[in-house]
């Protein structure tokens, strides 16, 4: 899952401390998000997007890998 986090942070010229300070986490915990090393709790993530006026997925990009239609039938002709 990818993130905008950054680029929303830097848009109002905020350090990750700042930014933590303002969701009640660590800078460390922002790092690490920003960089995709670990994904944020739900209740995180729906303080991010509501510090940032934003919607979660917004904020946080989840793309799933798409099956073809030939994959889909080849599952079903399984079962």
């Amino acid at each position: 899952m990818k993130n905008t986090l950054k680029i929303h942070r830097k848009k109002l010229k905020l350090t990750q401390t700042e930014l933590a300070d303002s969701v009640l986490t660590t800078r460390q915990t922002i790092y690490l998000i920003e960089h995709n090393k670990i994904l944020p709790s739900l209740e995180l993530a729906f303080k991010l997007a509501h510090f940032f006026n934003l919607s979660i997925e917004e904020l946080f990009i989840y793309k799933t890998k798409q099956k073809s239609t030939e994959e889909v039938f080849f599952i079903f002709e399984k079962e």
